[in-house]
């Protein structure tokens, strides 16, 4: 059993009220014809004329009315029950009709065009709230999109894009470009005082480290004394040289470092053999377990850190979010170019989609109509606009009537 809702019980009630008063207009014609017939007089004539026809539009009125819906009292009278019979006709002229006269690109691009979508979508883009909302709704898509994803397909199109980006080009030519450039800016200078204090700070707090060095090494028939005599030399002439080294910008040492780095990061970009050393390093760190697991565990992260950042309506990404969304609404009121810019994007994009997918769209309709059952369609059509034609069968009884008298009276006159 269908259910209808509070609006349609609403107006089957009114149907059926403007159906008893159509009838009521017939049933009142019949009386008064019938009626005229107990009277005698110049006038009756002219009563019984307008209620004869009056009955006559009335009922003729009320056949095309019924036809419209189902058979009038059941008979299988040819051209009646329209809808029912030619639904599916009627559903393809509808789409034809649609898609002719409002889904041609040219009557959907004016239509955009006097719209001014981009001024008012940016009107209400801009204010804080309504940003704020939509960033929520995005956050909710990118949750559901997240949530879908299978997290091993996902994994394996990480892995293979970061491994192909990484392993696609040699390392040698630009790390060699990065490092004459940091070379050439002098940017390498702070690393290098860090190094030469380090060392000399080792030195320094490490002279029995390099005293027992001495030692060891030493000649077994050296005597002790002269050992460590050496050890004390080797270690204050060390103490001195990384003094030297640490306090000096322009010792040889310093320089010599220069001179190989400069060396080196022009190897890198056209030496063979360097070039072909940085790629095997490039391929013992990709292969690392270390650097394997991070790879292996990019996904997860990412993942992680995109659910933790659509979940906390803080997070710097929903902020950074909202203020772009604010900006670009601010942007289409305020800047004439862009709006024109992109009113005439959805012009194009719309003309495309309707000049290209019309007939796709119309199908809808067609479709449809097609899935309806015919006797249901039937009746939601008769509840949508049945109550008005009961004023059809009114006027017919109305006009038939006046039309009826104004005959019998021309008669009369001519006659």
């Amino acid at each position: 059993m269908e259910q209808l809702t509070a609006a349609d019980q609403q107006k089957r009630t009114d149907l059926r009220k403007m159906k008893l008063v159509a009838t009521s207009f017939l049933i009142g014609a019949t009386i008064i014809f019938f009626a005229t017939h107990a009277f005698e007089g110049a006038w009756v004539g002219y009563v019984r004329a307008a209620a004869e026809a009056g009955m006559v539009g009335a009922l003729a009125d009320w056949f095309a009315v019924t036809a419209l819906f189902r058979r009038p009292l059941g008979l299988p009278i040819p051209h009646t029950a329209i809808i029912p019979e030619r639904k599916n006709m009627f559903g393809q002229t509808l789409g034809d009709f649609v898609g002719v006269n409002f889904l041609s690109p040219e009557i959907v691009q004016d239509k955009l065009r006097r719209a001014g979508i981009a001024e008012r979508a940016g009107a209400w883009i801009k204010q804080p709230d309504n940003a704020e909302r939509i960033t929520n709704e995005l956050s909710n898509v990118l949750k559901g999109a997240i949530t879908v994803l299978k997290d091993e397909e996902v994994q394996a199109v990480v892995e293979q894009a970061i491994v192909k980006r990484v392993t696609a080009k040699p390392w040698g030519p630009p790390l060699g470009k990065l490092l004459g450039q940091v070379l050439t800016d002098g940017a390498h200078h702070k690393l290098v005082d860090l190094m030469c204090d380090r060392a000399y700070e080792w030195v320094r707090d490490n002279s029995d480290n390099v005293s027992l060095i001495v030692t060891d090494r030493a000649p077994t028939w050296s005597p002790k004394f002269v050992d460590a005599l050496l050890g004390d030399k080797v270690y204050t002439e060390l103490v001195n040289f990384a003094w030297a080294v640490k306090t000096d910008v322009n010792h040889p040492m310093r320089l010599a470092v220069d001179q190989f780095m400069i060396e080196f990061a022009t190897d890198m970009q056209s030496d063979p053999v360097t070039m072909q050393k940085a790629e095997q390093v490039k391929q013992q760190v990709i292969n690392h377990p270390d650097v394997q697991k991070v790879i292996s565990s990019a996904w997860g992260t990412a993942k992680k850190m995109l659910l933790d950042a659509a979940e906390d309506p803080s997070s710097e990404l929903r902020r950074r979010v909202t203020q772009g969304l604010i900006t670009l609404g601010t942007n289409l009121t305020d800047d004439p170019e862009l709006r024109a810019k992109v009113d005439g994007w959805l012009e194009q994009a719309a003309g495309y989609v309707v000049g290209n997918y019309r007939a796709e769209i119309t199908t809808l309709i067609t479709d449809t109509v097609e899935r309806w059952d015919a006797e249901e369609t039937s009746r939601k059509i008769e509840l949508q606009v049945g109550r008005d034609l009961q004023f059809i069968r009114i006027n017919g009884t109305v006009v038939g009537a006046l039309a009826g008298l104004v005959i019998y009276t021309a008669a009369n006159v001519l006659f």
